[in-house]
Formats: structure tokens, C-alpha cells, sequence
């Protein structure tokens, strides 16, 4: 079970052990381990992919694409009630990310100078969808949706492979629905290194997309860090923090906690509150409905290395809420809106006591890819945009290199850049003249 703690008995050093993620006390093993699967798909191809695949899935299927016949399939086995729901949850989320699609824009700066920005999607993107214990078709039209919308003109997927060798079929309707190109029976670290490098089968994507375990984590970011392949964002391990106060529904809280920890034996959830006696309910919960799970025992795993912290006041819980910097955020108070403006990283929060984390991850509208490990200091959770480029442009006429080259040529004599302000001068002398006749339409004679 969760562990229970009073932060004003903690030092420093036992609060930061208490805000550890389980995946941090091994990143050294995995590091290298990922390193080797990933030297093995760039050196050897699909026959590394055969290898590995036979290794850690039971299966090295000759092919690895989907086929025709595969996806028809899958249209045949999903229940028609799983894939009006799908449908549904496709259309909010659509919504959603339509609303937040970003525009481009002109302006001009001076007279004589427009500066712009123009929109152009990224050619070719990589989705990976995980499938382990829990196949998720929702991640597909996560990453499906707002690639369709960015434009992109051709969207890869990587899911891994059941044991008989052949894809979910419920991730193969989602992504077929969201109109993604190509599916690949392929999943962990080496999915992202086929997608990263290019095999004879998978082709090389230019932005890699998705959550997974803390290989597939891992072999994002040392994909990124070689300059191999652009990543949405470190989406590990699932994770959540809810602050409560004394107002709030224990049993809410306790299933919002499960529904994390089911995800798997290294997600974390983290319970802060300034009321001990709902945390000593949310306990009595835990216990109450883990004897009801199907998945109690990854659920217990994941408990055991989880947190319920007894806070002084709620400010305090949201200060520790910050530097923890939550995939998930629920704000289980009487008046969650009132606390929105101390949230500072977050990847996504939940008001009140009926916005269950999984409607996010299923069907509200927003995105369930979001950052973990405390990147949401600094990262967002996917959108339409994380799938575009934005191209600045500049266009200066006579009139305009005139009004402002020669802030130009002082900012780069000052850095002592010759060239670069010769580029300016050469231009200014040539524009001088034409820069005084007056524009047609200006109104002067």
C-alpha cells in the first residue's frame, strides 16, 4: 500500500526521496540496455527487428506491416458499441485541438519591412501506440487526430505485436479511423529506433510521437539527443497527484489513484492533502476496491512505491505539487477553479470532484499524451502544433532595408561582425535613391 507521510517531519532529503519516481532509481540499467537495441536496429535493420521482436514479444512475423486483409479484419471484430465510442471521444478531441490550431500571421514592423509566419506540417511523423498488458486504441486517435488535422502527408504507427503476430484490432480501427497511412507490428525501444533510423520496412520519420514503459522513454530521448529524430516529449510512465481537502469524496479520490496504478507496476500516484482524516478514508478506499480489480496486483506494485502526504495547508500542497510537476493534476477541492492560478507545471488538471482523470484520457477532448518525470516544467502535452513547423519570413523593400538597415550595421559593428554589416551597408547605398521617390498611392506629388 501507499506509503504515509507527514512532509513537516521530512527533511530535505527525505522530501526529494519522496518525490522520486521508480524509474528514476534505475535509469542506468535501462539507459544502456536501450542503447544496445537501438545500435542493433541501426546497424542490422529488419533483421535486428525479426531478432528482438522474437526476444521480447514471442513473435518474428516476416512482415511486419499491417495488410489490407489485417485491417479489415480488425473492422470485423471490434463491437460496433467500441467503435461508436471511438468515434465520439475522435470527434471531442478534434474539437478541442481545431480550437487551438494556431494561424499564421503578418505584421508589418516598420514601413517597408512585413515579417510573417507561415504554418507548414512536418512530412512524415512516427506514432507509437503501446499495447502491452493494456492495448491502448485511444493513444492511436490521441496522435492520430491532431496529425490528420496538421496536414502531415504521411503518418507511420508502431504498436506491438500480440503473441499470435497480429495487431490489436480495436488500435487498428482508431487508427485507420484517424487516418493514419501505415501500421507496423512493432513495439519498444526498437519501434522508435525503426522509426528513428529507417529499416528496410519502417520508414525514417523526421518526429517521433507517444507514451510508453521507460524503454520506449528512453529510446526517444537518446534518439532526439543523437540529432537522429525530433520527440514530442519524455512520455514515460504514467502518473498523477491529487490535492484534496477535507470536502472531498474519498472513494473519487481512491479510484483516481487506482486508475493510475493499474496502468502499470512503475506508474506513481501521490495523494496530498491537509486533512488526515480523508486520508485515512482514501486508505480504507484503496483497500475496498483493489479487491475488485482484474489488475490489483500491478495496481499493489505501483502503490507500493506511491505516496499519501499529510500537508499543512493546501498552498503547501500545491508548492510540492509544482516541483513535482504532475503528468496528471486533480484538484479534488470545493472550489478547484479558485486554485487554478497556482498551478505552475502540470500536464494536464482536473477540476472538481466529477472530472475523473479518465475522462482526459479517454474522451473530454484533450490530449492523454502528455509529459511525465517532471518534464511538464518545461514541456506540453501533444496538439495539433507538435506536429507542424512555423517558418518565420521577411521581405524588406528599398523603403524599408532604408528606415532600418543602419540598426542593422550598429548591432553588428558592436560584435565585431564586418561581414555582416557590409551585407547591410552594400544595400543601404544601393536603396538610397530609390528608397526618396515617393510609393504610388502615397498621396504626395
Amino acid at each position: 500500500m501507499a506509503q504515509r507521510l507527514e512532509w513537516a517531519s521530512l527533511d530535505a532529503g527525505a522530501r526529494d526521496a519522496a518525490l522520486q519516481r521508480p524509474v528514476q532509481s534505475v535509469a542506468g540499467t535501462t539507459r544502456e540496455s536501450v542503447r544496445v537495441l537501438i545500435d542493433e536496429v541501426r546497424g542490422r535493420g529488419d533483421a535486428a527487428l525479426r531478432e528482438i521482436s522474437e526476444r521480447f514479444d514471442g513473435v518474428a512475423p516476416d512482415s511486419f506491416e499491417v495488410t489490407a486483409e489485417e485491417f479489415s479484419a480488425a473492422e470485423e471484430a471490434v463491437p460496433a458499441a467500441l467503435k461508436a465510442a471511438m468515434r465520439d471521444a475522435a470527434a471531442r478531441i478534434e474539437c478541442f485541438h481545431r480550437a487551438g490550431m494556431a494561424a499564421p500571421y503578418a505584421v508589418e514592423t516598420a514601413p517597408g519591412v512585413v515579417c510573417e509566419r507561415v504554418v507548414r506540417a512536418i512530412p512524415r511523423v512516427g506514432l507509437y501506440v503501446p499495447a502491452g498488458s493494456a492495448p491502448l486504441p485511444s493513444t492511436a486517435l490521441m496522435l492520430g487526430v491532431p496529425a490528420k488535422l496538421a496536414g502531415c502527408r504521411e503518418v507511420v504507427l508502431c504498436t506491438p505485436p500480440r503473441r499470435d503476430g497480429s495487431a490489436d484490432p480495436a488500435v487498428l480501427v482508431a487508427a485507420r479511423m484517424t487516418g493514419v497511412h501505415r501500421v507496423f507490428k512493432l513495439g519498444g525501444a526498437q519501434a522508435i529506433a525503426a522509426m528513428a533510423f529507417g529499416t528496410g520496412s519502417v520508414p525514417r520519420c523526421a518526429k517521433l510521437f507517444g507514451p510508453g514503459n521507460s524503454y520506449v522513454t528512453e529510446a526517444k530521448q537518446q534518439v532526439a539527443q543523437a540529432g537522429v529524430a525530433a520527440i514530442d516529449m519524455p512520455a514515460g510512465p504514467s502518473e498523477v497527484l491529487v490535492i484534496a481537502d477535507e470536502g472531498a469524496d474519498a472513494a473519487f479520490v481512491a479510484a483516481d489513484l487506482l486508475s493510475q496504478a493499474e496502468h502499470g507496476p512503475d506508474s506513481q500516484v501521490l495523494l496530498l492533502s491537509d486533512s488526515a482524516g480523508l486520508l485515512d478514508r482514501v486508505e480504507r478506499e484503496l483497500e475496498a476496491q483493489l479487491a475488485a480489480l482484474p489488475r490489483a496486483e500491478i495496481a499493489r506494485q505501483a502503490l507500493s512505491r506511491s505516496r499519501l502526504v499529510l500537508t499543512g495547508t493546501l498552498d503547501e500542497a500545491f508548492d510540492i505539487s509544482n516541483a513535482y510537476a504532475p503528468e496528471h493534476l486533480i484538484l479534488a477541492l470545493r472550489e478547484p477553479r479558485g486554485w487554478l492560478d497556482r498551478v505552475e507545471a502540470a500536464g494536464s488538471v482536473f477540476l472538481g470532484d466529477f472530472t475523473p482523470e479518465a475522462l482526459g484520457d479517454y474522451c473530454s477532448g484533450t490530449n492523454h499524451v502528455l509529459p511525465t518525470n517532471g518534464a511538464a516544467r518545461a514541456y506540453s502535452g501533444v496538439s495539433v502544433s507538435s506536429f507542424q513547423n512555423f517558418v518565420s519570413v521577411q521581405g524588406a523593400s528599398a523603403e524599408g532595408i532604408a528606415g532600418i538597415g543602419r540598426c542593422a550595421v550598429t548591432l553588428a559593428e558592436a560584435e565585431g561582425l564586418e561581414a555582416h554589416a557590409n551585407a547591410v551597408r552594400l544595400r543601404l547605398d544601393k536603396a538610397a535613391p530609390e528608397a526618396s521617390t515617393p510609393r504610388r498611392g502615397s498621396g504626395e506629388p
